[in-house]
């Protein structure tokens, strides 16, 4: 049901780079107002949708569909465009997209390689890529501006201020890019920033949310999993994987102490914001993009943590159909009540079910699809929520839809699919793009010392055979307030009570029934 949603993009986008569901019809950036950076710091004016898309038709198999979308953006996307937009969005949504589209239409292994291909879509990726080298060229300490027009670079009126997961989620496409090019330019300034980020910790290895491009000062000085930091410890784990360079698994390695050690608290479901100095909590709500991190715990092979901070953003989703963009921990209500259509909870989702192969997580998808189809789904494709409350439709299909969100549910369901298969160094992307790096590309430099593996999942030896049989599992219903009728509150004290029941009261009397030839029939009533 999702893929005749990629196709009514396709009918009625093309070649605008997102897709107004609800009046069939797609759109660019905002002209009229260059302020409205909701838009314009995604849409470019270049097809976003469709390069965004790419390996969304290899994932669903469509070979056709997935030539004719490559010749679609060789014939009319260009990036010489007067559009200011967000360094970090056209990295992971353009960049990202040519790069993992052109991985496919030259690699024989996966059967989507194009005759008369001839690397046209890794020159449209350098071409972007060198109109947002400029986002670099002015920065004392290496971290990029936010924003760069594609045809003038970074206008003079540019803020300076710039959040952790803008400067440290552009190594594996920048990383690519080189590699693939020969041109080690991107990889550097990506590198430089990641770093730059990394050596402004706080002794207790925390970053902060927003940083000072020119001085290196924290302007916002919350550390979460959420948004502003997400991709960040996202993208040093999964540069380890791809490029193999041990530095990045050692700096993750820090990092997620930091995290277990001070934003986590102690039920162990639950991620928090905290001050980066003190490890002191700073706000009591949490973002639907922090429900990534479940997914990135398994990749990391904490299955244990993995599992309970999952359960948490399942029983919200079960409270409202659909998962807000915060949610108040302590009040355990909505803070701001939109859902786009995010992927990252179904995107742990998947990966948990990869890791344990319980069927409680094909459950899960179950849910989320048939949510998605009840509430979410018009003539034109899914729209997104602006209020989970009264589910409430807007106008917008963002390109992660179709990216990220149906690949992710797609390769729930489907287990006999290739990359379900694939025993290889390759990653998905924070936009989910698939980078299957051959070994020709690895540095000459490389090897894999680290021996690093993560242990097989075990089930544990109980009567209970599922996640959401577990003793514990219900602790995270109870955290976001979800009053399931069918069950019982928690006790407080932490053990099970029998249940109370009034007295069952007999009434017994004996007497003689009429007709009966004088036997004795006893009355019994029940009250």
């Amino acid at each position: 049901m999702f893929y005749h949603g990629f196709n009514k993009y396709m009918n009625h986008a093309f070649p605008k780079d997102e897709l107004n569901p609800l009046k069939c019809s797609g759109r660019g950036s905002d002209k009229t107002n260059p302020n409205n950076i909701i838009i314009n710091d995604v849409l470019g004016d270049y097809s976003l949708t469709l390069i965004d898309s790419l390996d969304s038709f290899v994932v669903f198999n469509d070979k056709a569909g997935f030539e004719s979308a490559i010749r679609n953006v060789i014939k009319h996307v260009s990036f010489n465009v007067n559009s200011k937009v967000q360094v970090f969005e056209a990295n992971i949504r353009v960049l990202g997209g040519l790069l993992s589209g052109h991985l496919f239409a030259t690699d024989p292994r996966f059967g989507f390689k194009i005759d008369g291909y001839n690397n046209e879509l890794l020159e449209l990726a350098y071409d972007l890529g060198q109109r947002l080298l400029p986002a670099f060229q002015n920065s004392k300490t290496g971290i990029p501006y936010p924003r760069v027009n594609l045809r003038y670079g970074v206008p003079k009126s540019e803020t300076r201020e710039t959040c952790t997961a803008g400067a440290g989620t552009l190594i594996l496409e920048f990383g690519v890019l080189s590699r693939l090019m020969n041109d080690t330019k991107f990889e550097n300034v990506a590198r430089r920033a990641l770093f730059s980020i990394w050596n402004r910790r706080t002794d207790l290895d925390l970053v902060g949310n927003v940083i000072d491009i020119q001085t290196g000062q924290w302007i916002h000085t919350a550390a979460s999993t959420g948004a502003g930091i997400d991709s960040f410890y996202e993208y040093l784990l999964k540069a380890y994987v791809l490029f193999g360079e041990s530095e990045y698994l050692h700096i993750f390695n820090e990092a997620y102490s930091a995290v277990l050690r001070y934003i986590r608290d102690e039920t162990g479901y639950l991620y928090r914001n905290v001050n980066i100095l003190n490890g002191g909590l700073m706000s009591a709500w949490v973002d639907s993009l922090s429900a990534y991190f479940p997914g990135l715990q398994v990749l990391a092979g904490d299955l244990d943590n993995a599992i309970k901070s999952h359960l948490f953003y399942y029983n919200i989703w079960r409270k409202y159909r659909a998962l807000p963009e915060r949610f108040n921990f302590h009040l355990r209500n909505v803070e701001i009540a939109s859902y786009p259509l995010r992927p990252e909870f179904i995107e742990s989702t998947y990966f948990l079910y990869r890791a344990t192969k319980d069927p409680f997580y094909l459950h899960v998808g179950e849910m989320v699809l048939e949510d998605l189809q009840s509430y979410a789904r018009v003539e034109c494709g899914f729209a997104s929520v602006k209020d989970v409350l009264t589910k409430k439709l807007e106008g917008r299909m963002e390109s992660f839809a179709l990216s990220e969100t149906f690949k992710y549910l797609y390769l729930l369901f489907d287990t006999e699919n290739v990359f379900n298969k694939l025993d290889d160094n390759f990653v998905f992307t924070t936009e989910a793009h698939i980078f299957p790096l051959t070994a020709q590309y690895w540095k000459k430099t490389w090897k894999h010392k680290d021996n690093f593996t993560c242990s097989a999942y075990k089930n544990p030896k109980k009567l209970a055979s599922s996640i959401l049989e577990r003793p514990d599992a219900d602790i995270a219903r109870e955290l976001v307030g979800f009053e399931e009728l069918s069950l019982p509150f928690l006790d407080p004290y932490g053990y099970c009570e029998a249940p109370q029941a009034d007295p069952l009261i007999l009434d017994v009397s004996y007497g003689e029934a009429p007709d009966s030839d004088g036997q004795l029939v006893i009355h019994v009533q029940y009250r």
